[in-house]
């Protein structure tokens, strides 16, 4: 499993992929995580707003920071 965290690093983007971690670990899921901060890529993804979180290369959420019991339900 890949879990892409996009956006340019602010603090909104910094918590989703803190989301993102305790989401994995409190469901023992081992998965490759990537911070995805190229403008140019995360427009290819299809994300006008940011921050966003991917998952196998499909968007889940975007322009949210998604709380750790979202991510946890598109995780499972």
């Amino acid at each position: 499993m890949k879990v892409q965290i996009l956006g340019t690093g602010c603090p909104k983007c910094k918590k989703t992929e803190k989301n993102a971690m305790q989401a994995l670990t409190n469901l023992n899921i081992q998965a490759e995580v990537e911070k995805v901060t190229d403008v140019n890529q995360i427009i290819d993804l299809g994300v006008i707003t940011t921050p966003a979180l991917a998952i196998d290369g499909e968007v889940k959420f975007s322009g949210k920071i998604p709380t750790v019991q979202e991510i946890e339900k598109v995780l499972k």
